[in-house]
């Protein structure tokens, strides 16, 4: 009997990694692919990614609005919206398995509608550390799932310290990695076309709300975007994401709108992305793509601020805090000569994925979690 797999994506970010596993659901013939479209896909604000996943031709697209298209939309409320839009599709359809990813609550709400309806709930990149809010997210989503796809030996330690059963945590690396090693990525050329970049050279921007410190955001991220705008640099900026807090950073990018060294963009098609940011001089900001997508590419990273704490880090990345001074002299002694990291993966886990999904015993798995015994934990 085909299984049906149920991919919840909220975000631009999770669904380049995400599909890459979808893919191969999509062509598998014993195995269907279904999509739950929400969160920042839904919204105009970000560039109505939805669209874009529509374009990717794959079959059983759900769109469901989560929250309304304005700045600053409560949490709580996002996800109690999810998890009802969630109920009701998994009511109705019936998946096999619900697959998640990462630390937004999009993911928190797919992991507890699975559990509470005793389908099983694969974890993309849990075990993982950072900072703000996400960390908790994460692992409570860890505590939810039955099975966990990591990236690496380090998160599959952290999840057996949790309490998680060794035979439930497959190592696979992060999906996002097949896309970044691929040929098939654009030309910078096209890219530049296609997003009308002008620069020869350039730098990334991304800052992210750090909801645990909202009472100094304003401030914070008021000092990055003058020390980034009076630098003399060309950057190509990209929205925050929609967390608590974005208003304020979208406020204050408005004073980089009119100025030539900088393109604004609420979102870029992944694969494009990634082009641009194989190509740049650093990723500057706080966003994880600085700590595990960069480091592939062997790209600098000046991560600002404490937003992706106790993070693996390459010697590609320099931190800085939300200082003038340290983040101008970060921009002008970037580090040099730096080897690709393959440490969060080596661009096979979909094809890892795939072929754990037609291992006869994964399918016998019980609903039920058994906190593994302390006596029993080998790292």
């Amino acid at each position: 009997m085909t299984k049906k797999i149920l991919f919840i994506t909220g975000t631009r970010a999770d669904f380049g990694k995400l599909k890459p596993l979808m893919r191969k659901i999509e062509k598998s013939p014993e195995l269907e692919c279904h999509i739950f479209v929400t969160g920042m896909h839904m919204l105009s604000r970000y560039g109505s990614t939805l669209n874009e996943i529509k374009k990717s031709n794959f079959k059983n697209i759900f769109p469901y609005i989560n929250q309304m298209d304005n700045n600053g939309f409560d949490m709580d409320i996002v996800l109690a919206n999810t998890i009802q839009g969630v109920g009701h599709y998994c009511r109705e359809y019936k998946p096999d398995m619900l697959v998640v990813h990462g630390d937004r609550v999009e993911a928190l709400a797919g992991a507890i509608v699975g559990t509470l309806n005793n389908i099983l709930v694969a974890h993309i990149e849990g075990g993982e550390v950072s900072g703000t809010v996400d960390e908790l997210i994460r692992h409570a989503v860890s505590k939810l799932a039955h099975l966990h796809f990591v990236a690496n030996d380090e998160a599959r330690m952290r999840l057996v310290q949790m309490g998680e059963t060794r035979d439930s945590i497959f190592v696979i690396g992060s999906p996002d990695i097949d896309v970044m090693l691929s040929s098939n990525l654009p030309t910078l050329a096209e890219v530049k076309q296609r997003y009308e970049i002008p620069f020869e050279e350039y730098f990334i921007f991304s800052y992210h709300p750090v909801t645990t410190a909202l009472h100094k955001l304003m401030h914070d991220i008021d000092i990055v975007v003058e020390t980034i705008k009076n630098s003399g640099l060309n950057f190509v900026v990209i929205y925050p994401n929609n967390d608590r807090g974005s208003d304020i950073i979208l406020e204050s990018l408005k004073r980089l709108g009119n100025n030539e060294r900088f393109k604004l963009f609420s979102s870029l098609r992944f694969e494009y992305f990634l082009t641009l940011l194989k190509h740049a001089k650093a990723i500057v900001g706080n966003s994880s793509v600085g700590i595990r997508e960069a480091p592939v590419y062997g790209v600098p990273t000046v991560n600002i601020g404490n937003r992706q704490i106790n993070r693996f880090r390459c010697p590609s990345i320099v931190d800085v805090a939300e200082n003038k001074n340290e983040l101008l002299s970060a921009l002008k002694d970037l580090p040099t000569e730096i080897k690709p990291s393959l440490h969060f993966g080596d661009g096979n886990s979909a094809d890892a994925f795939l072929k754990c999904l037609y291992e006869p015993e994964f399918w016998s798995r019980s609903c039920q979690k058994q906190f593994q015994n302390f006596s029993n934990v080998a790292l």
